[in-house]
């Protein structure tokens, strides 16, 4: 497979995890915090409406007898307050290691994104003048990895999953760096630099 059609495998590919990573939207997706959050919130909506028609009925919150104004009776004491039983998301609160993987997640999708730029605009046109030997086979199990990882409801796979991306982004980008090593050329030179810079970026992770 010539260099500039292996690329484009490459691409397709690529673009296939970005899609993935972003549909509908990378942060409600696949972050446990926000999985649990919908879940939470899901539970407080239409489907929550009979628990509050049965709250009516418990001794103690129904109206008063005689009592023009309809208003309800405070709870008796230790009873839960009807707006923590019927909207529980409402006190659900992200933790910090949540909102750690959220911006980890965050870094991966714009390294991505970031690769795919400089691929099409830089190193596609330079690979139809310096041909070079590139295999597909990483960014296919990027892609893999990434659509495993939409799948996941629970914080340890979905961890195990965003560290098993990061590593084959890298992978990807160093054997692209090694791979332009060869050519003296300012162009080369410039690809290698804005690769290096995103590899940065992602190993600030």
């Amino acid at each position: 497979m010539t260099s500039p059609a292996a690329l484009l495998v490459s691409l397709r590919h690529q673009e296939g995890a970005l899609c993935t990573l972003w549909a509908p939207s990378h942060s409600e997706t696949f972050s446990p915090a926000w999985h649990s959050l919908r879940e939470e919130m899901e539970v407080s909506e239409p489907g929550g409406a009979p628990e509050l028609e049965e709250e009516k009925a418990v001794p103690g919150k129904s109206l008063k007898d005689g009592d023009k104004s309809g208003e309800i009776s405070p709870p008796s004491p230790g009873e839960p307050r009807p707006e923590r039983v019927a909207r529980p998301g409402l006190v659900r609160c992200e933790t910090l290691r949540e909102m750690a993987l959220r911006s980890k997640l965050s870094r991966l999708v714009e390294a991505t994104s970031q690769l795919v730029e400089v691929e099409q605009t830089l190193l596609l046109p330079l690979l139809q003048q310096h041909p070079l030997p590139l295999y597909p086979k990483d960014s296919i199990e990027f892609r893999n990895i990434c659509s495993h990882m939409a799948l996941q409801r629970e914080g340890q796979q979905f961890e195990k999953d965003l560290r098993e991306a990061q590593q084959c982004l890298k992978t990807i980008i160093e054997k692209l760096i090694c791979s332009l090593a060869v050519f003296p050329s300012d162009s080369c030179i410039s690809v290698r630099f804005a690769l290096r810079q995103i590899l940065q970026n992602l190993l600030a992770m």
